[in-house]
């Protein structure tokens, strides 16, 4: 008996390591110390000593069950993107600036390439965060999963001055809220996606064509989640004071909006100041969900929301579009019970 007959396969975890390291290597900042292999991933904050008082900041998420349909459609090169994408997103709300990321992944069996994708998906999320992937892990679980099965999570750590963190204190009545448009589902809701989807989680079914879509339905629902970390530092580099900032996750408006207000304010949002996009409308179509519901669960398109000084609102749009993302000014703050309303 050996560890390979009990199910796990040390030499296929060195060939991903292997196949995995080009990948990671394109996201090496200049204060990674050392390189893959290590037992700890090693950074330099030697730049952050200029700041006066710096802060660091952490989050930790994974994809849901978003999973299940890159394993459905055999696609694994975008999953990562998500991982990272979850984390970085919510660093950057708070005015942070991601530094490095780790991830872990458990798999009922050890298929290097499959590996090798989902750190090539990874490492993309790295380099649109501009966050070096400096570790990570991954583990075979024979027996406690199916072989075909995998999960993915992640680790992310960021950096700012306390004086630049986006705390909301600061928010006042009249402020403008400006949401960057997400490009889909993202990575939350996804347990109620797939109830709706029941019958279609074939792959003949995600691979079906939607009019309605101009896409298959995989395609759609497996639509990279959106990293606005670049859009934030746009902001910051162009003089927008960013006063509240918010991730539109799970729990979708109804729980997330709130999170970014300080105790007095409300949140006044225009339903009908951007368009919805079509995968939102096939869903509460199909599955027969009521609108307080969808808000209540799926971004509805929108994946980010910022509030800025009205006088600040051209700057920060320009900003917000130079970064490659669409901006709509879809709410503003008012005097109230902390909350969302949704008119």
């Amino acid at each position: 008996m050996d560890y390979k007959k009990a199910g796990v396969d040390i030499e296929a975890g060195y060939k991903s390591v292997e196949l995995m390291k080009g990948h990671v290597k394109k996201t090496m900042r200049e204060e990674v110390l050392g390189g893959l292999g290590g037992f700890s991933g090693a950074f330099s904050l030697s730049k952050i000593k200029a700041m006066e008082e710096p802060v660091l900041l952490s989050g930790t998420d994974g994809c849901g069950t978003k999973v299940k349909l890159a394993i459905i459609m055999d696609k694994h090169d975008t999953i990562g993107i998500d991982a990272v994408a979850m984390c970085v997103n919510d660093i950057a709300c708070a005015g942070g600036e991601p530094l490095f990321f780790l991830d872990y992944i458990a798999c009922g069996k050890n298929y290097p390439e499959k590996i090798a994708d989902i750190v090539k998906g990874v490492a993309e999320g790295c380099l649109q965060s501009e966050a070096a992937l400096i570790g990570g892990e991954t583990a075979e679980h024979p027996g406690l999963m199916p072989e075909e099965d995998y999960d993915l999570a992640g680790f992310a750590v960021g950096v700012c001055d306390r004086k630049e963190m986006i705390t909301g204190e600061t928010l006042k009545e009249g402020d403008l809220l400006i949401g960057m448009a997400s490009s889909g589902v993202h990575s939350n809701g996804f347990s109620l996606v797939r109830k709706v989807f029941e019958k279609e989680l074939t792959r003949e079914g995600l691979d079906t064509y939607y009019e309605a879509l101009g896409k298959t339905l995989g395609e759609a629902l497996l639509a990279p989640t959106k990293i606005y970390v670049k859009a934030l530092k746009k902001m910051k580099a162009s003089g927008v004071k960013v006063k509240a900032c918010c991730h539109i996750t799970g729990g979708g408006f109804y729980e997330n909006v709130p999170r970014m207000l300080k105790e007095g304010t409300h949140a006044k949002i225009q339903k009908g100041s951007y368009e919805i996009p079509a995968i939102f409308r096939l869903l509460a179509e199909k599955g027969d969900i009521a609108e307080e519901m969808m808000y209540n669960t799926f971004n509805m398109g929108i994946g980010m929301i910022v509030a800025v000084d009205p006088a600040d609102a051209d700057k920060a749009m320009e900003a917000i579009r130079a970064a490659g993302e669409v901006p709509y000014a879809i709410g503003s703050v008012t005097a109230g019970e902390k909350g969302v309303t949704l008119c």
